[in-house]
């Protein structure tokens, strides 16, 4: 909670602050790769950096936390906070790792709004700052000490067992090298997988989980074209295969299929299916008598990865549906399942509890559909590949 002295001189700087939050990010993270540039090659998502998305979200994710403790005070966003912890406890971050991000974040808003940055509106920005991290580093020690991972050591060797192609898509099976059991997990996480790329960088993405089989983890990796963020996928398709050992972390992601006996939407665009199949995977199995409503939009028909196991799935539940619409389906398709997807065709019950996962625009008009037909917002659970751009604003 920021004292009264602070919350003063945040308020009143915090128009300037936030419309120069995209430079100052831009030169915070030349200042922090400057410093250290071990981070970049070994920990930051090079394809981000290069698009510029990862300094949106961190430029979105400060200003919404500002903007948060002014309205609530003694209510810190925990939606925002969550999500962030997840991520940054996917990759083994640690609290010494904040200080450094301070340090260079502070030189950055210091040399973009010069003699504006008073002693004491830095002391207030230093104080929003380390109420974020702070209530991070929190979040994230709960979560390494869920996970068994005490001081963020998330990182273990697994060898491939398995590699299963699906249109442009490759599933990966892989067990823990030291033959201990794979580590628990719930249907919608991800984990972190870490290769070592030819110019020696060891960079690391996260892969949601597709099913939880007892003895391997099992994650699927889409193959990126003509784009800076495909090195790992390109390098996952192409040189990694049956034997061959890689760097993974545990199972982590806020997104998790909730128990309960309501009704839940599983929607999902392109290779977000994945997490949707993991809960399929888990409702099936488990023989969940929920009404399972199953959405899925793709471009067509031949870009659908796992189309087979939707339906086998869905299939195995006593009261579930599958609805698939395709953009250009290439072949034969029903007229009013081509283009985008309409849930008033479906119909959504009351009390429905939606899991969304695609393209940005994709959950946006998913999610203004939902609300529109009287879903809460509450109600609406999303997961969104790369930095988050979404949240911050929403």
């Amino acid at each position: 909670m920021l004292s009264e002295k602070s919350i003063e001189a945040v308020r009143a700087t915090l128009p300037a602050v936030r419309g120069a939050l995209g430079q100052i990010a831009s030169v915070f993270y030349g200042k922090l790769f400057a410093a250290h540039p071990e981070l970049l090659r070994d920990l930051f998502n090079r394809g981000n950096q290069a698009s510029g998305e990862q300094q949106q979200a961190l430029a979105g994710s400060i200003a919404a936390f500002a903007s948060a403790l002014l309205e609530n005070p003694g209510t810190p966003p925990e939606t925002m906070l969550s999500r962030i912890a997840h991520k940054h406890a996917s990759l083994g971050i640690t609290p010494d790792q904040y200080a450094i991000v301070h340090t260079n974040l502070f030189a950055a808003i210091a040399e973009v709004l010069g003699g504006a940055v008073t002693d004491e509106v830095a002391a207030a920005w230093s104080e929003v700052y380390w109420s974020m991290a702070d209530a991070l580093i929190a979040i994230e020690a709960r979560l390494y000490a869920e996970a068994g991972t005490p001081g963020g050591d998330v990182w273990r060797d697994y060898r491939v067992v398995g590699c299963l192609p699906d249109n442009d898509v490759v599933t990966f099976l892989a067990r823990p090298v030291d033959g201990s059991p794979p580590p628990a997990s719930r249907p919608g996480q991800y984990v972190s997988v870490q290769v070592e790329l030819p110019d020696g960088a060891r960079q690391i993405r996260q892969y949601s989980l597709s099913g939880a089989p007892a003895d391997a983890v099992q994650f699927t990796v889409k193959k990126v074209v003509g784009s800076p963020d495909g090195e790992v996928s390109n390098h996952l398709h192409e040189r990694v295969a049956e034997g061959d050992v890689l760097r993974i972390g545990a199972p982590f992601g806020d997104v998790t299929l909730e128990d309960g006996d309501g009704p839940v939407l599983l929607a999902s665009a392109g290779i977000g299916c994945t997490p949707m199949i993991s809960m399929l995977n888990h409702l099936a199995a488990t023989g969940s008598p929920r009404r399972v409503i199953a959405v899925h939009a793709d471009r067509a028909q031949g870009t659908h990865a796992f189309r087979a196991d939707l339906d086998q799935l869905v299939a195995k539940l006593p009261d579930a549906t599958a609805h698939v619409w395709y953009e250009d389906p290439g072949s034969p398709w029903p007229a009013d399942r081509t283009g985008l997807v309409d849930l008033t065709a479906i119909g959504i019950p009351e009390g429905i509890t939606a899991y969304l996962c695609g393209p940005l625009p994709f959950l946006r008009a998913v999610r203004a559909q939902l609300r529109e037909l009287g879903v809460p917002a509450a109600d609406i659970h999303y997961e969104i590949f790369g930095p988050d751009l979404w949240l911050a604003q929403d």
